[in-house]
């Protein structure tokens, strides 16, 4: 039961309305683990989020808990701190300040998802006289696939931006850098929807190498196949490590660069290991990587691979700032 906006409720998993009565969703509890247990013909994975769910409601006061936690307003810092927020506008910012040098980024890690996420979600409740919360749990629990994906696009892509920017002041970040479609024109479509699946989120340069990282939060477990990944919640034939890869050959091709690695970043949850090789793609070693060891995995690079000297590293650095487009 992670803090995804692809993810169910607790009170969704358990099959039953956020207004019932502890007696009624203890009932409901006890439904949901004979129809889930594996001894009884259910699902191990329907049996494990039934039971996790339980942990967030099973008791009044856990249930009183998440409730309060999940219909806080994410305002501001001010209100309340970042840690009780279910999801972020992504406006807020720390009130203690951290002196210690940051990696230099360039772009809007999430904006465009937060485009979209707020453009779709505006058009979906109609735009009546009173004010909404496009942030409500309960509202965005209740929205479409395709608004929810955005939203935790956005919030997949910010979280790995935090853990870049902590790399120091050694790395230089990306975000949202455009790819081109095989010939020489940068392309940013109109729709943000076809431009997402055209960019990479972030390319990070360092003392470790040069890597294309695309966030992601599919809202299901991911696994290895041949090479690259596969889960449920993607569609048939769709290959995300591959997609990456020729954004990034684009990319070097533009800025006559070559990438250390591929790096597709994922929930913990998502991930049985916190490393995962998946071998080549287009010749660039690629990688699955739980989000929070990212800032590890960068910092440490690919065992044997080569690192750019200060020279070379200087001059990658010119020729990807000249080139990369952002979204």
């Amino acid at each position: 039961m992670t803090e995804s906006p692809l993810d169910e409720s607790p009170y969704d998993v358990l099959g039953v309305d956020r207004s019932v009565s502890d007696a009624q969703l203890r009932r409901a509890y006890r439904r949901r683990a004979r129809q889930t247990h594996p001894d009884l013909g259910g699902s191990a994975a329907l049996f494990n989020a039934v039971q996790l769910a339980w942990e967030h409601v099973g008791t009044p006061e856990a249930r009183a808990q998440y409730d309060k936690r999940s219909s806080a307003r994410p305002a501001s810092a001010a209100d309340t701190d970042e840690a009780d927020h279910v999801w972020s506008t992504g406006r807020t910012q720390s009130t203690q300040r951290d002196s210690r040098p940051k990696a230099r980024m360039y772009g809007h890690p999430g904006g465009r998802a937060r485009d979209r996420f707020t453009t779709l979600m505006r058009e979906w409740v109609g735009r009546g006289t009173e004010p909404i919360d496009i942030y409500d749990e309960a509202l965005i629990r209740r929205a479409p696939t395709e608004i929810r994906h955005s939203l935790a696009d956005a919030l997949a892509e910010e979280a790995t931006a935090r853990a870049l920017g902590e790399l120091g002041m050694g790395y230089t970040v990306w975000h949202g850098v455009a790819t081109d479609r095989g010939s020489d024109r940068w392309v940013v479509d109109a729709d943000a929807a076809a431009s997402d699946t055209r960019k990479i989120d972030h390319v990070v340069l360092g003392p470790s190498g040069l890597f294309a990282v695309q966030s992601e939060d599919w809202g299901a477990p991911a696994r290895v196949r041949r090479a690259d990944l596969i889960s449920e919640a993607l569609g048939k034939g769709e290959k995300p490590m591959h997609a990456l890869a020729t954004r990034a050959k684009a990319v070097a091709r533009a800025a006559r660069v070559t990438f250390t690695a591929l790096v597709i970043v994922l929930p913990d949850e998502a991930l049985d290991a916190a490393i995962t090789a998946l071998g080549r793609n287009r010749g660039i070693a690629s990688f699955a990587v739980q989000r929070s060891v990212v800032g590890h995995f960068l910092r440490t690079g690919v065992p044997d691979a080569t690192r750019p000297a200060g020279t070379d590293m200087f001059e990658v650095r010119t020729r990807l700032q000249n080139s990369i487009h952002l979204v």
